[in-house]
């Protein structure tokens, strides 16, 4: 379908008008992909420089690249371990000469010097109603076992002494 206005010399501009837009979309259209892929390739370049590490230069420190701070991290795990394995070895129960063990011990020795827990809760010391941290006496309050001990008291005192005096 030919289109013409009828006057040649319009026709004429139309086309080369229609030719130059064609031609600057297309220019336009190369200059932003050329840019976008400078730009990647500039990040590309980043990457790359920092997975590889830089040299020092005047003004700039050297930076070490992924593989040689990956090198410093397994050094410095091997240290973590061996953190890990000592505090493991005082955790459970083992030889004798852990932190458990001698928590255990000091538990069976406590337990025999202490057979009979007083009346109130198995395994807590603290007679019902009561609350560990507890010292006012409140309405609820058990009354009865209050132990009468304190740092200067024997075996051979007398409960409710004031310390050997």
């Amino acid at each position: 379908m030919a289109a013409e206005t009828g006057i040649p010399a319009l026709d004429t501009v139309l086309v080369w008008g229609g030719a130059v837009s064609l031609g600057a979309g297309l220019l336009t259209l190369g200059w932003r992909l050329v840019r976008g892929l400078v730009r990647l390739g500039r990040r590309v370049e980043h990457v790359m420089d920092d997975w590889q590490g830089e040299e020092a230069r005047p003004g700039v420190a050297a930076r070490p690249g992924v593989m040689e701070r990956m090198a410093g991290l397994e050094g410095r795990m091997g240290g973590v371990e061996e953190d890990l394995r000592r505090i493991r070895h005082e955790l459970y129960p083992n030889s004798g000469e852990s932190l458990r063990d001698a928590v255990d011990l000091a538990n069976h020795r406590l337990a025999l010097l202490c057979p009979e827990e007083p009346t109130g809760r198995p395994g807590t010391g603290v007679p019902e109603g009561d609350r560990r941290g507890d010292n006012r006496p409140e309405p609820g309050d058990a009354d009865g076992w209050a132990p009468d001990v304190t740092s200067g008291d024997t075996s051979g005192d007398n409960p409710g002494d004031a310390g050997g005096q």
